[in-house]
């Protein structure tokens, strides 16, 4: 088992910055992936961006140019700048064990923290 616990959610104006954080424990050696996804009602969670342990990276388009993904360990790490208020939603934080998932791009499966709120908002 794998838990994970985020950290760095909250309000912020356009244009600003947050970073996120997220660490796993647990039996983190089955780790091979970690990422950040996020979900607004209605919609289906949709990845953000996510990081291999060899810190090979994917991100959504719409966050390419903003958004930095990193890892250190077993701390998966997301800093934001440039948020718009497109990007309100819940983000949830990823432990993937399988390389396969992520290097085919498929939707993950592993672990999921419990969701950390980002709201842009003037």
């Amino acid at each position: 088992q794998v838990q994970l616990v985020e950290s760095g959610g909250g309000l912020v104006q356009p244009g600003g910055s947050l970073n996120l954080s997220c660490e796993a424990s647990g039996s983190v050696f089955d780790i091979f992936a970690m990422g950040w996804y996020r979900q607004v009602p209605g919609k289906q969670r949709s990845m953000v961006a996510r990081i291999s342990s060899s810190n090979i990276t994917k991100k959504a388009d719409s966050v390419k140019g903003r958004f930095t993904i990193s890892r250190d360990k077993n701390t998966v790490y997301l800093q934001m700048n440039n948020l718009k208020p497109e990007d309100t939603a819940v983000y949830y934080c990823n432990a993937d064990p399988s390389s396969a998932r992520f290097y085919s791009g498929s939707y993950p499966a592993g672990y999921w923290g419990q969701g950390t709120q980002v709201t842009v908002s003037s």
